[in-house]
């Protein structure tokens, strides 16, 4: 398999939490399949972090992008759950451990220049008191699920919320 910037170790990863994760938009495994017979852009990683309530979330402010998940590219040598976390240190410095579950995978460019890659977002539960470390010129804050905030990427409001919704099912949490 000839690949842009992904190894054969992230792929079968990227597959593996694919297939487990709790929603998939944009037919992202079928995208996955077809993507795996050529050349791929390198695939996407983020983490979704709610404090224990499950009423905020945790964002970085993009320059462009506004505010999203913190996350990035996966790296060379590394899964999409290692990019996550190591995306979560670098732009928080939050140190969480990610809930076993992926939360989704998506299809969808992160830059305009660039084609379409797989995302996974992963997510984790941390205290509210914990402190960030932000990457320098880009904000991180707790924003609350029950208010909108300003991103390029319109779907992620409903999506992280639901999410939260689903985490507060498997934990009594009404």
């Amino acid at each position: 398999m000839i690949q842009k910037d992904v190894d054969e170790r992230a792929v079968e990863a990227a597959v593996n939490d694919a297939e487990q994760a709790v929603a998939e938009f944009d037919e992202a495994c079928r995208w996955l399949a077809a993507a795996r017979q050529g050349p791929m852009e390198p695939l996407g990683a983020e983490v979704w972090v709610f404090d224990k309530d499950l009423a905020r979330v945790v964002l970085v402010k993009h320059r462009w992008r506004g505010w999203v998940p913190p996350g990035g590219k996966v790296e060379a040598g590394e899964t999409p759950r290692e990019g996550a976390t190591r995306e979560l240190v670098e732009e928080t410095g939050l140190r969480a451990e990610l809930l076993p579950e992926p939360a989704a995978v998506a299809v969808r460019s992160y830059h305009p220049d660039r084609p379409v890659t797989l995302g996974l977002s992963y997510a984790a539960v941390v205290d509210a008191a914990a402190s960030f470390v932000p990457e320098a010129g880009q904000p991180v804050a707790w924003k609350r699920l029950d208010e909108g905030w300003a991103s390029c990427f319109p779907d992620d409001l409903s999506r992280i919320r639901q999410h939260a919704a689903w985490l507060a099912d498997r934990v009594g949490r009404h």
